[in-house]
């Protein structure tokens, strides 16, 4: 008889935020797994406000592989790219392109996933490590 081991169920909230639309940007995440909750707030140099929301869910999922993470949880305040990477909208924008694609094959490395839009209000913390993150660009 097989046993199955528990899934290690991960629960993300990410969120990008840009000055300027392209101008200087940041990330924020938060990483829950278990009892666990990892933060990261990042300048990512200029970009648009899109680029920065691909690039927070990047760093989320790859935190969430590294804390060997089997699932993942994704709760987005970007209606945009939820519907996107949910096959409801096809991805025009050549600059989101590699980024949806990167999201997609690190989605792949998870036995399962599921990707909600939330308002904004339950995305505060994510919002904040973000807009912390776009104050440190250039310095």
């Amino acid at each position: 008889m097989k046993t199955r081991k528990p899934v290690r169920e991960a629960i993300i909230f990410s969120d990008g935020a840009s000055s300027g639309n392209p101008g200087p940007a940041g990330i924020g995440v938060v990483v829950i797994i278990g009892d666990k909750k990892i933060v990261l707030s990042e300048p990512i140099g200029n970009a648009t406000n899109n680029v920065a929301e691909y690039r927070a869910l990047i760093r989320g999922l790859e935190t969430a592989l590294k804390q060997r993470a089997d699932a993942v949880n994704i709760r987005l305040d970007s209606e945009l790219i939820v519907r996107q990477l949910n096959g409801l909208y096809r991805v025009k924008n050549e600059g989101l392109i590699p980024l949806y694609r990167k999201v997609c094959a690190l989605l792949k490395k998870f036995g399962s996933y599921n990707i909600t839009h939330i308002p904004r209000t339950e995305n505060s913390e994510a919002d904040s490590l973000a807009k912390k993150a776009v104050q440190r660009v250039n310095r």
